[in-house]
């Protein structure tokens, strides 16, 4: 499986990922133009998540390719709400999720749900790679302070990924790509973080 990456969004350097050529993930601001200039027809768009640097570009590329959008029931709204004093273009989507198995074209693409930076916060588990949005980063996790964010839920998620079932190769939102492993050890921390701060 081939993985193209590209930061969009100009300084929050969100991943853009496009699969084989075809299926694109969170494209962000700039993502319209990146595809374009490849000269692929992607036919599908997947958000992670609906925050405006991971879908900026939704309305653009589904115009111009007639490609349908799929985010997670939950963060639907967030498609057309203005967001921290910033509204992104409006997009539709045409395929709302819940956690379970999706298949587009020939892929199989699992849809873990994992709330707390945002109601709907996805990852898409394809072949042997795990993208998580701004679930997990390499050594870091999602915010919990934003609007719609909840402490609580991350902590559930976090704990669900403890028992995470396969050693997938994650490409997050941000940053640079790791592994569930790795990951899993520093979850315990984040947990206890989480937690110290809902005490307080």
């Amino acid at each position: 499986m081939e993985i193209l990456t590209h930061p969009v969004s100009g300084v929050y350097q969100t991943n853009c990922y496009l699969i084989d050529r075809k299926i694109v993930i969170d494209p962000g601001e700039g993502a319209y133009e990146w595809l374009k200039g490849l000269g692929v027809k992607p036919i599908a768009i997947l958000n992670t998540h609906g925050h405006f640097d991971h879908i900026w570009d939704n309305k653009r590329v589904k115009n111009h390719w007639n490609t349908p959008i799929y985010i997670h029931r939950k963060d639907a709204f967030l498609l057309t709400k203005p967001q921290l004093g910033i509204t992104p273009p409006s997009s539709t989507p045409d395929s709302l999720l819940e956690e379970g198995e999706i298949y587009i074209d020939n892929y199989r693409i699992k849809v873990h749900h994992f709330p707390g930076h945002t109601p709907g916060q996805v990852a898409f588990e394809i072949g042997d790679s795990l993208f998580t949005g701004d679930f997990i980063f390499k050594g870091s996790i999602g915010r919990t302070d934003f609007p719609y964010s909840n402490p609580r839920q991350m902590i559930s998620s976090l704990q669900k990924f403890l028992h995470f079932p396969r050693n997938l190769k994650i490409y997050p939102g941000h940053g640079e790509p790791s592994d569930v492993v790795t990951e899993k050890r520093r979850i315990p921390f984040w947990i206890e973080l989480l937690e110290n701060e809902e005490i307080r």
